[in-house]
């Protein structure tokens, strides 16, 4: 009986060691788009963009271009929100960009006056009117780097000799690309604004789309649950009934969960 004892401790023993001496199952890497990997850019390391914002019809792509404008300008259309970078006749750059809330998006075009790597921010006068709890304690300014909302590049948009105060450049808020949640600006991926910021000289013609001219160039646009810009489908509309279905099914049991006062 004492040796069977023994060889059951020595068994459970040895099953205990190998337990503790098992390789813990590798989580697997995350999923890194081509493109939009991490970037050593001179003195800051740019994250790689996550594989959830860069789902079907997002990341930077060279396409056909319906459009008449000539090669070497910049078309920014608000309601797809895309922006176009025009290679050659019939051929352009698409970026996915994010713009200005409702009410600040950008209306009118105007030129490059002049582009910046690594932009220092300092919120505008009508910022710090508009919204003097959000951009308040930023009224010194930021400097440029990881921490500057201007991100890696920054365009700058002028008519004429005037500074408008509107930019095209990066941003540190990846999940805003698609999105109307900017001041007014015009936001790319820290990746899409190095690679367009490559390509463009200062002069640079800067056009935005009017309404009339996105629809019939675009088809119509619509918001996602998430804010972000889909075509104007009949299955995204569904899609999107569907799930302010569900959010309020959730608010209903959230609220009838909650505890009542006496």
């Amino acid at each position: 009986m004492k040796s069977l004892l023994t060889r059951l401790a020595g068994i459970l023993a040895l099953t205990v060691l190998a337990a503790c001496g098992a390789t813990p199952k590798a989580e697997s890497p995350p999923q890194i788009v081509p493109g939009y990997e991490g970037v050593q850019d001179g003195e800051f390391f740019i994250a790689p963009v996550e594989a959830r914002f860069l789902g079907a019809g997002v990341p930077r792509e060279e396409v056909a271009y319906a459009g008449d404008e000539g090669a070497g300008t910049i078309v920014i259309d608000t309601y797809s929100r895309r922006l176009y970078y025009i290679t050659a006749p019939g051929q352009a750059w698409r970026y996915t960009v994010g713009i200005g809330r409702e009410g600040t998006a950008l209306r009118a075009g105007g030129s490059i006056g002049r582009k910046a790597e690594w932009p220092s921010w300092t919120p505008t006068a009508n910022m710090l009117r508009k919204y003097p709890e959000l951009y308040g304690p930023y009224a010194g300014g930021r400097a440029g780097g990881l921490e500057s909302p201007l991100g890696s590049r920054a365009l700058y948009l002028y008519r004429g000799k005037r500074d408008t105060y509107y930019r095209i450049h990066g941003t540190i808020d990846d999940a805003s690309i698609g999105r109307a949640s900017s001041a007014g600006c015009v936001r790319l991926f820290n990746q899409d604004a190095i690679h367009l910021f490559n390509q463009v000289d200062p002069g640079t013609r800067v056009k935005v789309r009017s309404y009339e001219e996105s629809l019939a160039l675009e088809g119509p646009w619509m918001d996602d649950i998430h804010g972000n810009a889909v075509p104007d489908t009949q299955e995204n509309r569904t899609a999107l009934e569907a799930a302010l279905a569900e959010q309020a099914a959730r608010q209903a049991a959230s609220a009838a969960a909650a505890p009542t006062g006496t």
